[in-house]
C-alpha cells in the first residue's frame, strides 16, 4: 500500500526512498545512469562552451563563491573543495562532500532562467543533529532530507519569483524542486524529478 505524505513532506525523503537511495548509491546501475542521463544532457548544453560556473553567497555566513566548478569534461577538485566549505552546516561548523550534480541543477537553471546573479543559499548540507531539531520544530522538515546526504540546497535568486524558479526547474525535471512560496524560497535537488 502507497504511503501518503504530508503535503509539505518531500516524497524522496521518505524512509523507503532513502533506504532505495542506498543502494542506488552503492551499486551504480542502470538506474543510476537513467537519473544522471537528464543532469548531464541539460548541463552539457547549457555548458556548450566547455566550462560552467556559479555564483552562490551563503546568508547566513555571507561567504560568497564565483567560478568554474566544471571544465573540459571534469569538475574542478578546488572549486568543489570551496563549495563544499560554503554549503556546510554553520550551525554545527560541519562539511560533506556535496554531490557535483547539485551544482549542475543550479547551473542549469541559472542559465534557463537568463540569470547572472547570486545565489542566495538558505539551507545546504544539513548535519543529521540540525535536521532532527529542525523536524522537531516543524512537520515541512523532513526527517530523512537529501540536505543531509549533500544533494539537496534550498535557494533564492535577487529579482526573481520562487514561483517562476520552481517551475522553470521542475519543467525541466532535471531534479527534486518544492516550492516554499510562503518562505520565498525554492528547494533543489539532485534526486529523482519530481515536485511539491
Amino acid at each position: 500500500m502507497a504511503r501518503l505524505f504530508h503535503r509539505f513532506d518531500c516524497p524522496c525523503c521518505d524512509p523507503v526512498v532513502a533506504k532505495r537511495r542506498e543502494v542506488i548509491r552503492a551499486g551504480f546501475g542502470g538506474l543510476v545512469a537513467a537519473a544522471v542521463a537528464p543532469f548531464a544532457a541539460a548541463a552539457q548544453t547549457a555548458g556548450a562552451g566547455g566550462a560552467r560556473s556559479i555564483r552562490i553567497r551563503r546568508v547566513q555566513t555571507g561567504e560568497a563563491y564565483e567560478g568554474i566548478y566544471w571544465r573540459d569534461g571534469r569538475y574542478q577538485r578546488d572549486a568543489l573543495r570551496s563549495l563544499d566549505v560554503l554549503f556546510r552546516d554553520p550551525s554545527m561548523d560541519e562539511t560533506t562532500p556535496m554531490d557535483p550534480r547539485l551544482f549542475d541543477v543550479l547551473f542549469t537553471v541559472a542559465d534557463r532562467l537568463n540569470s547572472d546573479e547570486f545565489y542566495e543559499v538558505i539551507s545546504g548540507y544539513r548535519a543529521p543533529e540540525t535536521n532532527a531539531a529542525r523536524a522537531q520544530q516543524s512537520r515541512r522538515v523532513s526527517r530523512v532530507s537529501l540536505h543531509m546526504s549533500g544533494m539537496a540546497a534550498d535557494v533564492r535568486l535577487p529579482g526573481r519569483q520562487s514561483m517562476g524558479i520552481a517551475r522553470t526547474a521542475a519543467d525541466m525535471q532535471i531534479g527534486g524542486v518544492g516550492l516554499y512560496r510562503r518562505d520565498g524560497f525554492v528547494h533543489l535537488d539532485c534526486g529523482p524529478a519530481r515536485r511539491w
